[in-house]
């Protein structure tokens, strides 16, 4: 039976590069000369320091910059993370990278394809929703419906079998 994996998986090569020339922009450019703004990058958490909660937020702007120039979206980092105060008037932010579909919306993804009355099934198998039905057409169209209705996750399609 023809079948497809949900997943979220970011290209995290392509998040260390954006680190790294972010970390770079940060100690050239002259609005950062002498503060200790900084980023880093360890396993799948990256920490953000700055003097300020605007230079702080001028930071996370030039991450996200360069990851969408490095096509990697956005929305893998989670920056619900409150602004912590490190003595002085010093602040970081932890994000981390977002890997692999939490349940809450896998279920989602569930339900919806089980509301939609198509032709196919979806399956939660860990980190991922595997979605079998009995033509590609209408793996095709359970695709477009998951794009169109779970936007605030950036899901990729993997692994299709016919």
């Amino acid at each position: 039976m023809p079948s497809f994996d949900t997943v979220l998986e970011p290209n995290l090569v392509e998040v260390r590069n954006a680190v790294d020339q972010s970390s770079k922009e940060i100690g050239t450019r002259f609005d950062f000369k002498g503060s200790s703004a900084r980023i880093e990058l360890k396993d799948k958490d990256i920490t953000l320091y700055a003097d300020s909660d605007f230079q702080l937020s001028q930071v996370m702007d030039i991450l996200t910059l360069k990851l969408t120039k490095r096509s990697v979206d956005a929305r893998f980092l989670d920056s619900s993370a409150k602004i912590e105060k490190i003595g002085g008037d010093k602040v970081k932010q932890v994000l981390k990278v977002k890997e692999g579909i939490d349940s809450e919306t896998a279920k989602k993804i569930q339900q919806l394809i089980k509301a939609s009355k198509m032709k196919v099934q979806a399956a939660i198998q860990g980190d991922a929703v595997r979605v079998t039905g009995g033509k590609r057409d209408d793996l095709q169209a359970a695709m477009a419906l998951i794009r169109k209705d779970v936007a605030d996750v950036p899901l990729s399609f993997n692994n299709f079998r016919d």
